[in-house]
């Protein structure tokens, strides 16, 4: 094994000092000679139609189209704060209080498979530093508590339980923690230097594995060791997911994070995996209430912060993401174009981690927020947290299962399977054989060509004419479509008003709701 560990090191090596950033933002030299990308370098000298056109040639990774297919996601906040009834920790918390006798992740695979959800992520650790696998690197972790004698191991259970329920696995590792600066580690001042990792501790018992020596902080040496922890010994890993928080600390004490070195450890360590939403693969969609824009762009004008971090060009919640003139308002900061789909989260209750004084959101909530997320060319990131026992409630359990089922209502079998439909450029047409009543459509481009519609129009056949339905925006990977009183028509068309490029439609599905059985 030591050839390997020499080898990995050699790799991740090279890789730092020869684009200073992570595998995933060295994609320029794709974009400069002339190949489509997913990251498009971008001038103050382009022009706004040149702008568009980089824009047409933007592609999502395959990670990015396989995380874009998921669209329902599932958050599991629990830890500490399940206990002592916060939303952010103080790190100086007494880990014996962690006591979830009831643990049942099988019951939470369950659940989310039966409410739709295709990928759940844990958090590993919030933003108290308190860590639900045995760590080598920190002592406020599950190990300390008398929960299951101090060998229980939540991590373990989870992605178990998960991948056997025929769900993905992601990880929250929170870059923010409180319990690592009142030890001196974070935000301590310390300078980069190079660190091998995994770092050393007496008594390891791991086999041989690859090292890797990367430029870091003491504290973003401690995320890397703890990355290292859950990428190398848990199975695949599908997700990873940041934010960008910020302990609360002295205003003066500010950790800046190595985002680079830790791209570089997640892209060697799990290739597959996205790493989100303070990440290169997906971007938050700017606000904690599962809404996307009305008209949502994968493709997004971004510029590279400090060690590499992508960050907005525009506001985090500005209204126009990607649209023309949100690309020339973009243009003075952003250094590229890049596919950086939209994540929508929100919680199932008003708070992240479980409190008993509150109740699930309705069907009719999570209803609406599915429309307007996958809807609308976002990733739904539903949470659901477990309570103090480690189960869903039951509350929440029967809420998924019948937020599941008002979706399959809304959107039943497809009345244009099977019915004669042409095609030309940017025009789907469908013949459905009789007048069938119609008040959802679903749309979706083949992103594997960019994302390409910028407006559209919904037509039927009518008294010898092509009358407008209704008409909208984008369309991406994902778009529905509610109209607000059924339409009648033996031929439906969709037709394409506006484009970047010639588009490559993939779905153009048509539906009728039963409310009566709502």
């Amino acid at each position: 094994m030591a050839v390997s560990r020499r080898l990995f090191v050699t790799t991740a090596a090279a890789l730092v000092a020869s684009s200073g950033t992570s595998v995933a933002l060295a994609s320029a030299a794709s974009a400069s000679s002339g190949e489509p990308w997913y990251r498009i370098p971008v001038s103050p000298d382009d022009s706004p139609d040149e702008l568009v056109r980089k824009a047409s040639r933007v592609r999502p990774t395959e990670r990015q189209i396989a995380w874009q297919a998921l669209e329902r996601t599932a958050f599991l906040h629990f830890g500490v704060n399940t206990f002592t009834g916060l939303e952010w920790g103080t790190g100086d918390e007494d880990p014996d209080v962690f006591q979830p006798v009831g643990l049942d992740t099988d019951q939470w695979a369950r659940a989310l498979r039966d409410g739709g959800f295709k990928l759940a992520i844990l958090t590993v650790k919030h933003h108290d530093g308190f860590v639900l696998y045995p760590s080598r690197y920190t002592k406020h972790s599950v190990a300390s508590s008398s929960w299951q004698g101090g060998q229980g191991d939540v991590l373990r259970s989870f992605a178990d339980s998960m991948r056997r329920h025929g769900l993905k696995v992601g990880v929250y590792i929170s870059p923010a923690d409180e319990n690592q600066y009142l030890h001196g580690v974070y935000a301590n001042g310390s300078a980069r230097s190079e660190h091998t990792i995994p770092t050393p501790v007496p008594g390891d018992d791991r086999p041989d594995g690859p090292t890797f020596t990367l430029p870091a902080t003491d504290y973003g040496a401690h995320m890397l060791d703890q990355l290292y922890e859950v990428l190398t010994e848990y199975g695949p890993v599908d997700e990873v997911w940041f934010d960008g928080a910020q302990g609360r600390i002295p205003p003066d004490k500010v950790e800046t994070y190595d985002w680079d070195s830790w791209y570089t450890l997640i892209r060697t360590l799990a290739p597959d995996a996205t790493v989100a939403v303070s990440g290169p693969d997906v971007r938050w969609v700017g606000n904690e209430g599962g809404l996307a824009r009305e008209n949502e762009w994968s493709v997004v004008p971004v510029q590279e912060k400090a060690n590499g971090r992508m960050d907005f060009a525009l506001s985090y919640d500005a209204p126009d993401m990607g649209g023309r003139d949100a690309l020339v308002a973009a243009q003075p900061v952003a250094d590229h174009l890049q596919w950086w789909p939209a994540e929508a989260d929100v919680s199932i209750r008003d708070g992240w981690f479980y409190h008993a004084d509150q109740q699930p959101k309705s069907v009719q909530q999570l209803t609406d927020i599915y429309f307007g997320s996958v809807g609308r060319n976002a990733v739904l990131l539903l949470n659901v947290p477990p309570d103090d026992r480690g189960l869903l409630p039951a509350a929440d359990v029967t809420r998924l299962r019948e937020f599941r089922e008002r979706v399959d209502r809304e959107l039943p079998e497809d009345l244009a399977r099977g019915a004669h439909i042409t095609r030309s450029t940017g025009t789907i047409t469908v013949d459905l054989g009789t007048p069938r009543e119609v008040n959802r459509i679903r749309l979706a481009e083949d992103i594997r060509h960019g994302q390409q519609v910028e407006t559209f129009v919904i037509e039927t056949h009518t008294g010898g004419a092509w009358r407008q339905v209704t008409s909208a925006g984008t369309i991406g990977a994902s778009r529905i479509l509610l109209l607000p009183t059924p339409v009648s028509s033996q031929r439906w068309r969709l037709r394409v008003t506006t484009a970047r490029r010639p588009p490559r439609l993939s779905v153009f599905t048509l539906h009728r709701s039963h409310p009566e059985i709502f």
